[in-house]
């Protein structure tokens, strides 16, 4: 397999892409003419960090890589536009995987409207996706960051929460599958393999009045963590109304975890949490659902500084998630 061969048999692959690019693969950089405010994200997935190579087909590889990247688009309410992906390559990968590979990111580009016009490949020692990502919004005041939290504020999450982590279990512990049945499971691999990056939900919730946002990549816990830190508030959660995704309680369980761990304190749902006036949660709760998801009120913002994860029972769960250098 030849690089610059790869390359021709890529730039074949890609449909025509949008008006706004004017130059797309095969020159040293794209051109685009975008208009209006941009906000742009990169994001990686690396062999035996974020997936396993034995276990996962290429075209999964592709997808997940260029759903994490877009789903920090979704965070900022911002509407999908470009993508540019670089791809590792470890000895022994055949072109036909590499092309497989590509094939999953440009089915998720299709879906979501997304125009892949660019990337590099290289050899590496382990296989690896990078993407990075341009989204764009008419000003720059209509993207929503995570630092607009103001005490009294609600604070409320997209989607129903903890199945990519009962999912990671499932693949950890095949064993599990026996507390939920091959159906529920199967769709649980499925919430961290192939996650949905929630743009029509967070262009909704920017819509309506979001204040801050973050989409849960690194845990429930962290990720609120991020928020209050850049907020200047703290947030309380009431762990028991965060909505969970159906078999989690049943494998956290079956693995000796209390059921509201793999909600909390584990990350790859790719759901939003957003903060916003309570006078707005009615409209955006419609919204939300009008963009295909539901949107549930958990906690709410406060004076102060840090996360509160309240348990039903009067106890703290400790805020954490996944550090990708931890």
């Amino acid at each position: 397999m030849g690089e610059f061969e790869l390359l021709e048999k890529i730039r074949r692959r890609l449909p025509r892409p949008a008006s706004r690019v004017r130059v797309g693969m095969g020159d040293d950089a794209a051109v685009t003419v975008p208009g209006g405010a941009t906000a742009t994200s990169i994001d990686a997935v690396v062999d035996g960090v974020h997936f396993r190579r034995e276990l996962w087909a290429p075209e999964e590889v592709g997808r997940k890589a260029l759903a994490a990247a877009l789903s920090d688009l979704a965070a900022m309410g911002a509407a999908p536009g470009e993508a540019y992906l670089a791809l590792g390559v470890p000895t022994g990968t055949s072109e036909e995987e590499c092309l497989e590979l590509l094939d999953g990111a440009l089915d998720l580009a299709a879906e979501t409207g997304t125009d892949l016009v660019g990337g590099d490949v290289t050899r590496a020692p382990a296989l690896s996706v990078t993407a990075a990502v341009v989204g764009h919004a008419t000003h720059a005041e209509d993207l929503v960051t995570r630092a607009g939290a103001r005490p009294g504020e609600l604070l409320a999450v997209t989607g129903r929460l903890g199945g990519a982590a009962a999912g990671l279990l499932l693949q950890q512990q095949p064993e599990l599958k026996r507390a939920v049945g091959a159906e529920t499971a199967g769709r649980l691999r499925s919430r961290q393999r192939d996650p949905t990056p929630r743009l029509a939900a967070g262009a909704a919730l920017a819509g309506a009045g979001a204040t801050a946002m973050i989409d849960l990549s690194d845990g429930l816990g962290a990720d609120a963590g991020h928020v209050a830190t850049a907020s200047g508030v703290g947030l309380r959660i009431e762990a028991g109304a965060v909505p969970l995704a159906e078999g989690v309680a049943e494998v956290a369980a079956a693995a000796g975890l209390d059921p509201l761990e793999p909600a909390a304190c584990t990350g790859e749902d790719y759901e939003l949490l957003a903060t916003l006036p309570e006078e707005a949660l009615e409209a955006a709760t419609a919204a939300v659902e009008a963009a295909g998801s539901t949107l549930t009120p958990i906690g709410a913002a406060s004076d102060g500084e840090g996360v509160e994860i309240r348990l039903p029972g009067g106890e703290r769960l400790t805020p954490r998630g996944f550090d990708q250098l931890g």
